[in-house]
């Protein structure tokens, strides 16, 4: 278990590094730079980019696990170093490669969209299609779930629904250095904890994927921790949020042989926080006839600065949040019944109302600071 976890988790990470370093050097002659805006935090030109390395550090180390597997299979004889518990689930492995190949496939899309958005500008209607349509391909091509309805079409609007929602939720996020990032960093590791070790059997295939997830993003965190030496962009932020939204969707939180059907509620518990930003943000947009696209400063993040903490503590604040209630996900899987998952959820949803109250008191400080009058200047 423990070479799996660091294979998986190490290997995208170099990669991730070695790209991204590159990336810093690149992005600039490639017109990829973020420049400084008023509604943005950084003060000084960045190169955007950063997603390009994420991505690739996840594909690659799939492209050669693939490679690896058909040369296991056609040994006469497994190689000695190979795992025991490994063996019984190459054959999956092969099974599986198309509907992962099909869900990077589809990253790819969302990468080279990010790259054009972070270029030349796209409107969120077109951007919002594109989504639409590579969820409802997803779908059709297998990638659904069932939320224990008997009718697939439930399924499969929940499925495309959710897609939509996570890809929007973590590019929302995108807007302080290592937030984004670091919430897709804590997530795919919380992920990937219950996939192999809290399930009845352990899920290889989708923990593995979430792990390299996890490597290519603390790679990436390398370059983009505070003060930022590169952005991921859009082309990052959106390949976060489907990856983590169809790998929740592909693995099987709840497993009948433990008869516990409150685990279901794990996704929603590790992503309570970017769910709840994404949410708030689009209430208080629409509540002020505003574009629920258009970007400002309305963010948990932007409150807690508004607040007096500096950039690089606002966003370790919503990092342990994040990780607060990720680890309430991971006690649904300890309590018994609906009962000990009610306090769970009470965990969870204090640490919401924490936060809340929070972005209440910045928004009002923000208020009270705009509308103060100006102090005559002394003769």
């Amino acid at each position: 278990m423990i070479w799996f976890v660091l294979g998986c988790i190490g290997i995208p990470f170099v990669i991730s590094v070695v790209l991204t370093a590159l990336l810093r050097r690149w992005a600039p002659a490639w017109g990829l730079v973020d420049q400084p805006a008023a509604r943005k935090m950084h003060t000084n030109p960045t190169p955007l980019g950063g997603g390009i390395a994420i991505y690739l550090a996840t594909v690659i180390p799939v492209g050669c696990a693939q490679l690896a597997v058909v040369w296991l299979l056609r040994q006469p004889v497994m190689p000695t170093w190979m795992p025991a518990e490994l063996v019984p689930h190459l054959d999956g492995v092969l099974y599986r490669s198309g509907q992962i190949w099909g869900i990077l496939a589809a990253g790819g899309l969302l990468v080279a969209m990010g790259l054009l958005d972070d270029r030349f500008g796209l409107s969120w209607k077109a951007r919002l299609t594109v989504q639409l349509l590579i969820a409802i391909g997803l779908v059709s091509a297998g990638v659904q779930a069932t939320v224990f309805v008997s009718q697939p079409l439930v399924g499969a609007v929940f499925t495309v629904f959710w897609i939509v929602l996570l890809i929007n939720s973590l590019n929302f996020l995108d807007n302080m250095d290592a937030l984004s990032s670091g919430i897709g960093l804590i997530a795919s590791v919380m992920f990937a904890t219950i996939m192999l070790s809290l399930v009845g059997e352990p899920r290889w295939f989708v923990g593995g994927c979430l792990l390299l997830l996890a490597g290519s993003l603390a790679g990436f965190l390398c370059h983009n921790w505070p003060p930022a030496k590169i952005f991921m962009g859009d082309a990052g932020s959106t390949f976060i949020g489907l990856m983590l939204a169809t790998l929740t969707i592909v693995g099987t939180f709840y497993d009948e042989s433990i008869g516990k059907p409150h685990v279901m509620l794990a996704p929603l518990c590790i992503l309570a926080v970017p769910l709840y930003d994404f949410t708030s943000v689009m209430l208080i947009r629409l509540s002020e006839g505003r574009s629920p696209f258009q970007p400002d400063k309305c963010h948990f993040s932007h409150r807690l600065v508004e607040m007096g903490l500096s950039r690089k503590y606002a966003v370790l604040t919503v990092h342990f949040a994040t990780i607060t209630t990720g680890l309430g996900a991971l006690l649904l899987y300890r309590v018994a019944d609906w009962n000990g998952a009610a306090l769970v959820v009470a965990l969870v949803l204090c640490v919401l109302m924490m936060i809340a109250i929070l972005e209440t008191a910045g928004r009002k400080k923000r208020q009270a600071t705009t509308e103060a009058p100006e102090t005559p200047a002394s003769a």
